[in-house]
């Protein structure tokens, strides 16, 4: 059984992307459009990474990391940001709420998957 990955972002295309370049490396992938709908979707199933937009609508992916972290059930599941979002006070933001990394859009599909297999360890 390969480990699970959540894609949240309010983009399709976006999430095809990510989700080709992940089953590829062998991982099963969940797929949400905000973070309203990713934390319906985490009803107690067991993820072991999540990736998420900043920007979105209904939640941003701040916001979503943050009430993520307060259920003790994906407490230590880490969390990479995948986003356009390349300030500093973003990345803090982020960084307080509990993501363990940062990767700008457009991004290569190898630094992703390296950013995925170094926080899966």
């Amino acid at each position: 059984m390969g480990k699970t990955i959540l894609i949240v972002d309010d983009s399709s295309s976006m999430r095809q992307v990510v989700k080709i370049t992940l089953k590829q490396a062998g991982y099963e992938v969940l797929e949400a459009c905000d973070g309203k709908d990713a934390l319906e979707k985490l009803s107690g199933q067991r993820v072991h990474l999540v990736i998420s937009d900043v920007n979105m609508p209904n939640m941003d992916g701040i916001t979503f990391v943050r009430e993520l972290k307060k259920n003790p059930a994906y407490r230590f599941v880490p969390v990479i940001m995948l986003t356009t979002e390349g300030s500093d006070e973003k990345k803090k933001a982020g960084q307080d709420a509990g993501a363990k990394a940062w990767v700008v859009k457009p991004f290569q599909p190898q630094q992703l998957l390296g950013a995925v297999t170094k926080l899966l360890m």
